[in-house]
């Protein structure tokens, strides 16, 4: 069996999320029907995700993979992008499809995830072209006080006031990085990566920094919280579809295997 990193994209509108579900329309699903309309019934397995998106929750930077025979990823590599391009709806794309070591585990290798969140306090709300991924948010939003309500965050914490939390599960989590800017089209824009996220953790961290933006609250009540050992029912979980997971890192292919198991032995 060969090893293939996909990279893939997808508008989270139509999704209920990632993860396969009964009767439900979700991005693994589709990708594993367009692979087995390709390849075959049960030649493609294995298929695993970096980050398992909820529902309406967009990606552009998205990672899985995928094991398949070594005749059919002979066959098939070079134009596999483009015979899935054929076969997945248009809201989801494949972006590029490469052999990887068998080390290689898209999920735990990973070193970090990058998400944006995209709001717009525009008096007429969000552009209708960007209306699938921004918020339109009611009151003025100021970026210093979003930036000064962020840096709480920064570095590892007990994020139970912000996840949900599950059953063996730590919710000690470290973010390196998370800002606001405010792109030309007058959109506010958070970055925020970490080495790992817990279900909701993201749009509970934006909920609450945006009830700062807007004055609500002082800029040190979101950090304020994180000494709370459950969820917290005072924060807002922002709407899911101004979330796009953009970025997934790595390291050197050499320390796939390492990290990975670095990675289980934590979330453990």
């Amino acid at each position: 069996m060969t090893r293939v990193r996909l990279d893939v994209s997808y508008d989270g509108t139509s999704f209920s999320g990632w993860a396969v579900q009964p009767e439900r329309r979700t991005v693994a699903g589709v990708l594993a029907e367009a692979l087995e309309r390709l390849l075959g019934a049960g030649a493609a397995t294995g298929l695993t995700v970096a980050g398992r998106t909820d529902a309406g929750v967009h990606a552009t930077g998205q990672v899985c993979h995928v094991d398949l025979p070594d005749e059919q990823w002979a066959r098939l590599g070079s134009t596999l992008v483009r015979r899935l391009a054929g076969l997945m709806p248009p809201d989801a794309r494949v972006r590029g499809a490469r052999e990887v070591p068998a080390g290689f585990d898209a999920r735990f290798s990973a070193t970090f995830r990058r998400y944006e969140y995209r709001v717009t306090d525009s008096p007429y709300g969000a552009e209708p072209l960007r209306r699938h991924d921004t918020l339109a948010w009611p009151r003025p939003l100021d970026a210093d006080a979003l930036n000064a309500a962020a840096k709480g965050f920064l570095g590892e914490h007990d994020f139970a006031a912000y996840c949900k939390r599950k059953e063996n599960a730590t919710t000690i989590r470290a973010i390196s990085r998370l800002d606001w800017r405010r792109d030309p089209d007058g959109a506010l824009v958070a970055t925020v990566q970490a080495d790992a996220f817990c279900q909701a953790m993201v749009r509970s961290l934006v909920g609450a920094l945006l009830a700062a933006g807007d004055g609500r609250r002082p800029a040190d009540w979101p950090a304020g919280l994180l000494g709370r050992r459950e969820r917290s029912s005072e924060v807002t979980v922002a709407p899911a579809h101004g979330l796009t997971l953009v970025a997934v890192g790595y390291p050197e292919a050499e320390e796939y295997a390492s990290r990975a198991e670095l990675t289980r032995r934590l979330r453990g």
